[in-house]
């Protein structure tokens, strides 16, 4: 464990760091700094934390940088996330007010966190398997044609048209309307198979078939793979720190690509805490060079899905995660209210 002192002059460096881009040295600590003690403890203090591998030495000259290891006590370590300010929360509340439907929410939201932490945003759409149903509309578009429109708890719509094996009369058509939200509404995805299977038993032998294709749609819908989908905005903000990774930033655009990766960084949605990947800690390769700050969002205070940033590791992780978090606190209002 480290000494507080040791803690307050790794804190220290860590914030030079991330506010001059310079490796930082002992004289412009005490400088900078009040650290209550002379630049021979300072750096004595420093070789110490360099031996136990929390900063590390660029080239010859005295400065020091935090390294993966020291970037990660700094997160650990933090007394407070750095709040919003009253403006920012409410330009925050503004632009995401504005939005029209859950599309429109998450495109805001990528633009949004972008422009507010300078990073790589990402933002994932809420899980269908994670949502509750909310309305089933069906509309007739022929006499043997149906649209079904799925609305779930978080504002998203599905639409799928529905060819029927013989033609279905909108009395019928209503019934089944009724009778499916009264079983469906308000109920979880993963419960639905069930709550709907012995549905066709009720009605008459001729209507039987089209009602069975009818929730087959339906339960297809509720289970397609694509709904593990990305909205990744800001990419052109990489470019204002080029030299913060190594040899390229093209690693590194390759896998914000890759959306199945980007999905696994941002962690399993049922943590919905906030999380720091820095580094190596992130599996990918080709963000090695890369701190990834996520945090789960949704409505009634249970999260749907995840948000946060991309960025280099030497980041402002306090402005950062106070960013992502209120953002996520916005975004599961809107929702809630929709």
């Amino acid at each position: 464990m480290l000494s507080e002192r040791r803690l307050q002059v790794l804190r220290a460096i860590v914030q030079d760091y991330v506010g001059t881009e310079e490796p930082v040295g002992s004289k412009a600590l005490t400088e900078r700094h009040s650290l209550g003690v002379s630049p021979a403890t300072v750096r004595n203090d420093m070789a110490a934390l360099e031996d136990e591998g929390y900063i590390a030495q660029p080239h010859t000259s005295a400065g020091r940088i935090p390294t993966d290891k020291g970037y990660r006590l700094f997160v650990d370590k933090l007394a407070e996330v750095k709040p919003m300010t009253a403006p920012e929360r409410r330009a925050i509340q503004n632009f995401l007010d504005g939005a029209v439907d859950l599309e429109d929410v998450v495109a805001r939201t990528v633009r949004l966190l972008a422009q507010l932490t300078r990073q790589v945003a990402v933002v994932q759409y809420p899980s269908l398997t994670r949502s509750t149903v909310r309305h089933v509309e069906l509309l007739a578009l022929a006499p043997a044609r149906v649209m079904l429109v799925l609305i779930t708890d978080t504002g998203r719509v599905e639409q799928r048209m529905v060819d029927c094996p013989a033609p279905f009369g909108e009395t019928s058509l209503a019934d089944l309307r009724a009778r499916l939200n009264s079983r469906v509404a308000g109920r979880r995805f993963t419960d639905v198979p069930h709550l709907v299977e012995d549905l066709p038993d009720g009605f008459d032998l001729e209507d039987r078939g089209t009602v069975s294709t009818v929730l087959s749609t339906l339960l297809e819908t509720l289970v397609e793979e694509n709904e593990e989908r990305l909205v990744i905005g800001g990419t052109a903000n990489l470019t204002r720190f080029a030299h913060d990774f190594p040899l390229t930033i093209r690693p590194v655009l390759e896998a914000l690509e890759e959306q199945v990766v980007m999905l696994r960084l941002l962690g399993e949605t049922q943590n919905p805490g906030m999380t720091v990947r820095i580094g190596h800690e992130n599996a990918h390769e080709g963000l090695n060079s890369t701190s990834i700050v996520s945090v789960g969002y949704g409505s009634g205070g249970e999260a749907v899905a995840k948000l946060g940033v991309v960025g280099p590791t030497r980041m402002d992780y306090p402005g950062t995660m106070g960013a992502v978090r209120a953002v996520a606190r916005y975004v599961g209002q809107i929702l809630a209210e929709s």
